[in-house]
């Protein structure tokens, strides 16, 4: 066992006497030491149930032979951070959690983790941690949350009745009484925000890698099925040791293309490529951003899920699951080792009955395309994304005009003062990976536009990136960005760009000798954030269409 690195021989006696130290018997050195890295704060309510999950996980770990150290990760809630200086640290903490991990299971030479998370950047950078690592790892995601409940049975949902409410109150759609009932039912407790915002789509997607057991990715965080999860996850650990199943024999070419695949059929987060895209690169696979493209065109989205569509979490869990959504892809699907000892296909084959009003088959889908879609042009030559499953009809073409702000803060203040008219492309630049820097969320923007009924006469583009509670024409991870003297920073006010979704164009209408001539002039901007740890992050940050990971 790697832990017999600091438990055997002579010259390790002071390393017995310090773990003795903690508490550890004599008769537990023979044991595999599995360490069990949890996010739980008071501070996000997607982890404030970790404890009693701990628990869990402590005594499967027992259970199954083992031994278990727990240690703690730090997690931010992007809700909580979205639109202010916060949310300049979201995406960063991503490189931080995966570098923790490895930092300490290879300090104390643990022979496996089990890794407790829930939340957006918390889930994949554990996973970019596993991959790295590549010593037995489990996943557990703590949970969705409960909808919200109101009158005549109205379900509430995070982001529709917190941000879009914000603005609908401001347009006067709702009043005071209305904005308060929102606040007070919008997040009822404990687990991730209820609809497939990023972090559902990524504990979804964990599970579809094949990176922790079946159900883990839907099952509500109040379920008594989430604490038997918990309690097998760690017997399987111990089990994944004994018998050296690794991550990087799991997180195969296959197991990514399976993973965008259920992504694309549910229309999640668009932040999703970000991170699949940085954990292939940790596992050693090859997976460049036209991949999500290429699979967008052949695999049909098969479910309307919150904030786009009508079902919530826990809709999606009762209708199957992780396990409906790869039944009903079929043959799309690719063999491929999972952490509970079945393949994908066994495990797909395994459910008897899903429920087709909300997991659809791919001869009835919701859209003939997956919900992501990866353009390319004038504006973007390296690629941007966009969430299509969220656009409608009347906008997957738009021409409009362009109305530049060099940071979130003015755009808002742009859109919430009514200085936004239809016909306008918002555009929010220096906000990528360098520029934010941090790339930060623009939830509040595009929530705003879909409140004060913007949402099919204006779009937005930027080189930052957007909640998985987007919905709408939101164009984001616009590469290169224009802290590296991308297009976009050569877009002026009135400037005619045109968003081609069918087509996967995004054009900026102006001709070459003027953008010549601009960029001939253009200097880059000062930084934002001078000091700290986030003023060395965009000194070595990568661009979004790699993955916006650390080098």
């Amino acid at each position: 066992m790697r832990s017999d690195m600091i438990k055997k021989g002579l010259e390790r006696t002071p390393h017995r006497a310090l773990i003795k130290g903690t508490g550890v018997p004599q008769s537990e050195f023979e044991k595999p030491f599995i360490g069990v890295a949890t996010s739980f704060t008071d501070l996000i309510p997607g982890h404030v149930g970790m404890r009693d999950l701990e628990r869990f996980i402590e005594k499967g770990v027992h259970s199954g032979g083992g031994y278990s150290f727990f240690f703690g990760i730090p997690g931010v809630c992007d809700g909580i951070a979205m639109g202010h200086k916060g949310m300049h640290y979201s995406l960063p903490t991503r490189e931080l959690i995966a570098d923790m991990v490895e930092s300490i299971a290879e300090a104390h030479r643990l022979d496996g983790l089990v890794l407790l998370t829930n939340c957006d950047k918390i889930t994949p950078g554990m996973l970019m941690a596993a991959a790295r690592l590549d010593i037995p790892c489990i996943v557990v995601t703590a949970g969705p949350m409960l909808s919200g409940r109101g009158e005549g049975g109205r379900k509430y949902s995070f982001v529709t009745d917190t941000f879009e409410a914000m603005a609908r109150y401001k347009a006067g759609v709702i009043d005071a009484k209305e904005l308060q009932v929102c606040e007070d039912n919008a997040c009822p407790g404990m687990g991730s925000c209820q609809g497939l915002f990023t972090a559902n789509t990524m504990a979804i997607l964990t599970e579809t890698l094949g990176m922790s057991l079946p159900r883990c990715g839907t099952a509500l965080a109040v379920s008594a099925l989430k604490r038997r999860i918990a309690f097998a996850s760690g017997e399987k650990i111990v089990e994944l040791v004994k018998n050296n199943i690794t991550p990087r024999q799991i997180l195969t070419r296959a197991a990514f293309e399976n993973a965008i695949r259920v992504d694309l059929a549910l229309g999640g987060s668009s932040n999703t490529v970000l991170h699949l895209l940085a954990i292939a690169r940790d596992a050693g696979v090859d997976l460049p951003l036209e991949t999500f493209d290429v699979l967008a065109k052949e695999t049909p989205q098969l479910a309307s899920m919150n904030p786009a569509g009508e079902h919530f979490m826990e809709d999606l869990d009762a209708a199957g699951g992780v396990a409906g959504v790869l039944k009903q892809l079929g043959d799309k699907i690719r063999d491929n080792p999972t952490v509970l000892g079945l393949s994908t296909l066994q495990i797909a084959s395994s459910i008897a009955n899903v429920d087709e009003t909300v997991i659809r088959p791919t001869t009835n889908p919701v859209k003939k395309e997956g919900g992501i879609a990866v353009l390319f042009g004038s504006i973007a030559p390296k690629g941007a994304v966009v969430k299509q499953s969220g656009v409608s009809p009347a906008m997957m073409r738009f021409e409009g005009t362009a109305r530049c702000f060099d940071a979130e803060e003015l755009a808002m203040a742009a859109i919430m003062e009514g200085r936004i008219k239809s016909g306008d492309v918002v555009v929010i630049r220096y906000e990528g990976p360098k520029g934010g820097p941090g790339m930060r969320e623009m939830l509040a923007p595009t929530a705003a536009i879909m409140g004060m009924g913007l949402g099919d006469s204006v779009a937005l583009i930027t080189d930052g990136r957007f909640s998985g509670g987007t919905r709408g024409p939101c164009i984001g991870h616009i590469s290169p960005e224009a802290a590296d003297g991308g297009p976009i920073a050569l877009v002026e006010d009135g400037d005619r760009i045109l968003l081609d979704i069918p087509n996967r164009k995004l054009d900026l209408l102006v001709d070459e000798s003027v953008l010549a001539a601009r960029r001939a002039n253009w200097q880059a901007p000062e930084p934002k954030i001078k000091g700290g740890w986030l003023a060395r992050y965009a000194k070595v940050v990568t661009s979004a269409h790699t993955g916006a990971i650390t080098e």
